[in-house]
């Protein structure tokens, strides 16, 4: 027998397992029976769609066999089996870097951690909850050889050639003191009516050598709404998804006509924990004709609704359809489409009707939503709907709907801040007017939002205008404001000569009230702090472009600056003038030191 070492991060998944969840221990048995289902619906697939194994025999059952005076179980299916390579590669690594980074999310916090456990899918590790051995016997269909895994959980594994008289896998499950409470057939009965009822293939419970099916066995999706309650949606979703809480929401659609497809979303109650990385797991399966198809297509929803967890089962599409021909598939691509706007529409009844339960969907998931707005030009009116954001006048989430209900008359847009986080944005100087003015203005400080908002231009019929571009400002502007700008004009050019190549242009202020300058842009040109993002995320060759300053005229600054006649002054000052806008912007200066030594001159004229 081969001994082997477990990977590091089994170690501490296995560790975290163990003593996080142990407050759920009858959840090892969902999982041993969901993967014993994932191996029977592989081989379903194989055995319709692959010549080598359409002779095959194949009858799909799982079998739970229970010797209670002994303590042990064992959960047996005759699906696609491992060999020694696919045991040790699924019980001994882990391969996916968004498991790692799900580790190194952990805090200690036990119910924290245990929330994101089960989240992240536990599997085959959570026997050893209850388990002082686990051995794992197995033979892939089409092999002759089988294999014998076994491990303590603590001190690595074992593993060496075996019998098994076909294809398939046997988990047995040695019971530690704490697993003995599951050594009763009643036992096992309600944690399969629980969570595993609806599993597609049929359950046998054999114990004192006498066997019975105990799930039903059926396609749940496929039944109609008005069959269902709501415990069965709700276990349904927990077999699915691996999360032992509840979802927030679920939809579910039939289609028939031109097209036949069932679907079945779910919204997690909680965001995944890899929502946010480039390997996240997809959570809807593909069925046709409820064959499993594939749970791991990125294509079949949009990547902003990778939250979704569920079904898709279609009458019309081929059994041998490939991962290859889904990208392309007219069929898929318009359940694809009926779906998405599906979703939508649920959601955005669940906002007028439930909005309590809606600002919790909001402050899970608002974030993908705003990423649909950059990449979903279809449905962006939708989208806009849908998100939620805060305000200068709201702390709380608010729809850009309410927004636009509290627009002052004939104001001329929707205001919106973007480029940094919302305890600098509320303290930026381009608010300070529109706080005087008493219009509000969106804040948006989610790190995409500066390139999200960037090229959406309206709202319905309502323009949306980011204060930090110049017809922000315009908008503003009264005939007072017009008559300083003329008295200004002098000292205007002396801050470009000087200034010079720096910025782009100088200009009167309309959009200040307390501070002595900000900067701006062009309403086609990305912002300062965009042009950082950019150069951070590795893009090179971006066109150069300048900075339009602006100065307060009403500021006593600015007003000794039309009154100076010490060109060393005015030059330094202009310069400073500059510098601080852009440190307010949060971008970074060029020349500290240059900064340093001016504001070090202005400094000693003034002592």
């Amino acid at each position: 027998m081969s001994k082997r070492e477990f990977q590091t991060e089994v170690n501490q998944l296995l560790h975290l397992i163990v003593h996080s969840l142990y407050s759920h221990p009858e959840i090892f048995l969902r999982e041993l029976v969901s993967n014993a289902s994932d191996a029977l619906d592989k081989l379903k697939y194989l055995t319709l769609t692959e010549e080598p194994y359409k002779a095959l025999s194949f009858d799909p059952r799982i079998e739970l066999v229970l010797d209670a005076e002994k303590g042990i179980l064992t959960v047996s299916d005759n699906g696609i089996g491992m060999n020694e390579e696919d045991l040790v590669s699924h019980l001994g690594t882990i391969a996916r870097s968004g498991t790692r980074n799900f580790l190194a999310n952990l805090t200690g916090d036990a119910k924290r951690d245990s929330n994101l456990i089960g989240q992240f899918g536990v599997g085959f590790y959570s026997a050893f909850i209850v388990a002082d051995r686990v051995d794992v016997i197995s033979r892939k269909a089409g092999e002759e050889q089988a294999w014998h895994w076994s491990s303590d959980g603590k001190t690595g594994f074992e593993i060496e050639p075996a019998e098994r008289a076909g294809q398939g896998t046997s988990v047995t499950v040695h019971f530690n003191e704490e697993g003995k409470d599951y050594a009763h057939g009643w036992k096992l009965r309600d944690i399969i009516k629980k969570y595993s009822n609806h599993i597609a293939f049929p359950i046998f419970l054999t114990e004192a050598e006498k066997s019975e099916q105990v799930n039903a066995a059926s396609a749940l999706w496929k039944r109609s709404k008005s069959e269902l309650k709501d415990e069965d949606y709700k276990e349904l979703y927990k077999t699915i998804s691996r999360d032992y809480e509840d979802s927030m929401f679920w939809f579910h659609t039939k289609a028939e006509g031109t097209m036949e497809y069932t679907t079945l979303f779910y919204v997690p109650s909680k965001a995944p924990y890899d929502l946010y990385q480039a390997d996240y797991t997809p959570g809807v399966k593909l069925y046709v004709k409820r064959v499993f198809i594939t749970d791991d297509s990125k294509e079949l929803l949009p990547a902003y609704l990778r939250f979704l967890r569920g079904i898709i089962d279609s009458e019309d599409l081929p059994l041998n359809v490939s991962r290859e021909i889904l990208q392309q598939n007219r069929t898929l691509a318009a359940i694809r489409n009926a779906s998405v706007k599906k979703v939508l529409s649920e959601l955005k009844s669940i906002a007028a009707e439930k909005p309590d339960e809606y600002t919790k969907f909001i402050e899970q998931f608002n974030r993908p939503l705003k990423e649909g707005l950059y990449s979903d030009f279809a449905n962006r009116d939708s989208l806009l709907d849908l998100i939620r954001v805060k305000t200068t006048k709201s702390d709380t989430w608010t729809s850009l709907a309410d927004v636009k209900g509290r627009m002052h008359e004939g104001q001329k847009g929707i205001y919106f801040i973007t480029g940094g986080p919302s305890a600098q944005l509320r303290t930026s100087p381009l608010l300070e007017i529109y706080r005087r003015k008493d219009i509000e203005v969106v804040v948006l400080d989610d790190e995409i939002d500066e390139f999200v908002f960037a090229g959406i231009d309206k709202y319905g019929d309502i323009e949306l205008k980011a204060v930090n571009k110049t017809s922000a400002g315009e908008d503003l502007k009264s005939e007072e404001d017009k008559d300083k700008s003329e008295d200004l004009k002098p000292l205007i050019e002396k801050l470009k000569g000087v200034l010079g190549a720096h910025v782009k242009d100088v200009r009167a202020s309309m959009r200040l009230a307390d501070s002595p300058s900000c900067i701006v842009s062009d309403e086609e040109e990305p912002s300062m702090k965009m042009r950082q993002m950019l150069r951070a995320m590795g893009q090179s060759g971006l066109p150069d472009s300048k900075p339009i300053l602006e100065v307060n005229p009403d500021h006593e600054i600015v007003k000794k600056l039309q009154a100076a006649s010490d060109d060393g002054f005015v030059n330094d000052a202009a310069f400073l003038l500059l510098e601080q806008a852009l440190l307010i912007e949060g971008v970074a200066l060029q020349d500290p030191a240059a900064f340093v030594q001016r504001l070090n001159r202005v400094l000693t004229r003034a002592a």
